[in-house]
């Protein structure tokens, strides 16, 4: 298995509803590279050899264009298709769905196309040098174990609106012991809170780690997701809405001692862009980058 190229699997298929767009090829650099671009420039810089993009067919042409074109001199690529008729046999798509089923969903378009252990990543998500090293540290020994890279909450959050974040509990082990996917997280000063579905705000501990769906997996992971995808398809099929998110299966798994998770931690800033009013910041925290020597003025040349 470790003969096998690591490989870094980058959730693309998004469609940026709050974002009013698509922000995985949304310009943040100088060169004009997306954040996508830097994600996979430390990448490399940690030792992954091939990149899977899941992304929709509709949007292949463009993501070819954008980012084949400056990458696959540097690094192995291949593409593979999230659509809402990929689902297992036995099962349809209800009249009136238009999106896909959600990361789960997603991991699942890239079994084939992956060989050995690989990294999940968001496409519009900064993660920063030092947390591809030390999850690439990881997928290179000869653990079983898989891997999350958390970061500390108060450091993801948006200054223009609510966003949703795997809150985590963590063992003195150091493995994942809870995962929560909560809503409608904010600032509050220099704290944080959130609202739950009766309107009721909470505060959240800002130093809490949260997830920000940067994992380490196995190709056992493949397995686990697809049955826990053909039950969420048996309970949550006909809602129009349903999702079937990574972290939801993480837990599962957890809860039934099927799999540990080493939470990685670093110092690393993470930044993303949610609303479109992130997407300042963004380039202003490349720019400072740049300029502190962490990248080159243009990447790919």
């Amino acid at each position: 298995m470790h003969d096998d190229p690591l490989t870094l699997l980058v959730l693309a298929a998004g469609m940026g509803s709050r974002y009013g767009g698509l922000k995985q090829v949304d310009p943040v650099g100088p060169g004009d590279e997306t954040v996508l671009d830097y994600s996979i420039y430390d990448a490399i810089r940690a030792g992954f050899s091939k990149v899977v993009f899941v992304i929709r067919k509709d949007i292949e042409p463009m993501f070819v264009e954008r980012f084949g074109t400056r990458i696959e001199r540097h690094v192995e690529v291949q593409y593979v298709f999230q659509e809402l008729g990929s689902i297992p046999a036995g099962f349809e798509v209800p009249p009136g769905r238009t999106k896909p089923w959600g990361t789960c969903h997603a991991l699942l378009m890239a079994d084939g196309a992956v060989h050995g252990n690989f990294a999940v990543i968001n496409a519009d998500d900064f993660y920063g040098r030092n947390s591809y090293r030390v999850l690439a540290r990881h997928l290179q020994s000869s653990s079983e174990d898989y891997a999350m890279v958390g970061f500390p909450l108060l450091r993801t959050l948006s200054e223009f609106g609510g966003v949703s974040r795997g809150v985590c509990e963590i063992g003195t082990d150091g493995f994942l012991r809870h995962i929560a996917e909560v809503t409608r997280i904010e600032r509050a000063g220099s704290a944080a809170k959130y609202t739950d579905d009766s309107g009721r705000e909470h505060a959240l501990n800002s130093n809490s780690i949260v997830s920000m769906n940067m994992w380490g997996f196995t190709p056992k992971i493949f397995l686990q997701v697809r049955e826990h995808f053909r039950e969420f398809l048996l309970q949550e099929g006909m809602n129009l809405k349903s999702e079937c998110y990574l972290p939801s299966v993480i837990q599962d798994l957890i809860h039934a001692k099927e799999a540990r998770v080493r939470v990685l931690q670093t110092q690393e800033g993470w930044f993303g862009i949610t609303y479109r009013e992130d997407r300042a910041r963004v380039t202003e925290s490349i720019r400072a980058l740049i300029s502190a020597g962490a990248y080159p003025e243009c990447l790919w040349t």
